[in-house]
């Protein structure tokens, strides 16, 4: 019994992680497309049925093109750091109370925590291995970037934690079954989405991959498969935003298809900002992080204590 049980637990896994890496083949396409049509083009529709295979082909050509390497990088950690990024993104996605793999985390949102913030050292050790000026100075201005939005989210978790008073993800959505969060905490709301864009290095905050001042950031020197992996951290990590968004302020975690709507519609949020807004000045950006959100969240946080303890 116990065996069956590890097995079933591994092919959940395999499944999750399968279904992760398909999704985040589509949002690429979807982000291709969506911004063609923001553009007034169209975007991939070549190969396959409209475009349907394109991130296929991508896979392909990203892994099959010849792997390069700085001659004076530090080979391991800089091999290894895309590696490391990657499995990190893909250990987030335990958390989806996901009934398949039997497991439910009591203390989910601080395994969350945990893994984000150890996205930090990859970006930073990635930037300083590949022993380049432009990628060091890239991979500071990121993990800046990274740590001061980091601030904000966890304050502004701490407000959810609050209302609940649990750390489970699951329990989110018996206390949203007669009004979602959003509109309880509409402000703080779109804090999170605002935080989570420039956690995920999203335009309007992303300095990781300004190529105008920093020639593509910390990853300038990875081609191919390191390329790749990087690229596909930052993207389920997209996912995994939208999908946390939609748990903690739209109605928590069901199996239908409104979930998915709302998920779907999340993502997209993502690349419509990116097809609409231009990028920040880089001492907005700490001033939006610091003197904005920061004193904002502390606020509400106060403000939701008082009124917890006004319900108990």
């Amino acid at each position: 019994m116990f065996l069956s049980d590890i097995y079933m637990i591994f092919l959940g896994l395999l499944i999750l992680i399968i279904g992760v890496l398909v999704g985040v083949a589509y949002l690429t396409l979807l982000e291709r497309k969506v911004l063609g049509y923001i553009q007034i083009r169209k975007g991939p529709n070549k190969v396959g049925f409209m475009g349907i295979l394109q991130p296929f082909s991508d896979a392909i050509k990203l892994f099959t093109k010849e792997q390069t390497y700085p001659n004076f990088s530090n080979y391991l950690s800089y091999y290894f750091s895309p590696v490391v990024s990657f499995i990190l993104s893909l250990m987030i996605w335990l958390l989806i109370p996901y009934y398949f793999n039997m497991i439910s985390f009591n203390l989910g949102l601080l395994f969350f925590l945990c893994c984000t913030s150890m996205g930090v050292y990859t970006v930073m050790v990635a930037g300083w291995s590949s022993n380049s000026n432009y990628a060091l100075l890239g991979g500071l201005r990121a993990v800046a970037q990274t740590i001061s939005y980091e601030v904000s989210l966890a304050l502004i978790l701490m407000s959810s934690i609050v209302m609940i008073m649990d750390f489970n993800l699951l329990i989110f959505f018996f206390y949203q079954s007669y009004i979602w969060f959003i509109i309880l905490m509409f402000p703080l709301s779109l804090c999170w989405m605002s935080s989570s864009l420039a956690e995920t290095n999203r335009t309007p905050f992303d300095f990781a991959e300004g190529e105008s001042e920093l020639v593509s950031g910390f990853n300038i020197e990875y081609s191919s498969g390191g390329f790749a992996l990087i690229f596909l951290a930052e993207y389920s990590s997209i996912l995994f935003m939208s999908l946390l968004f939609v748990l903690l302020y739209m109605g928590g975690f069901s199996l239908n298809i409104i979930f998915y709507l709302k998920l779907v519609f999340i993502s997209f949020l993502f690349i419509w900002v990116r097809g609409t807004l231009p990028r920040y000045r880089y001492d907005k950006l700490m001033y939006l992080a610091w003197k904005s959100y920061l004193p904002i969240s502390l606020n509400f946080l106060l403000f939701f204590l008082g009124f917890k303890i006004l319900l108990l």
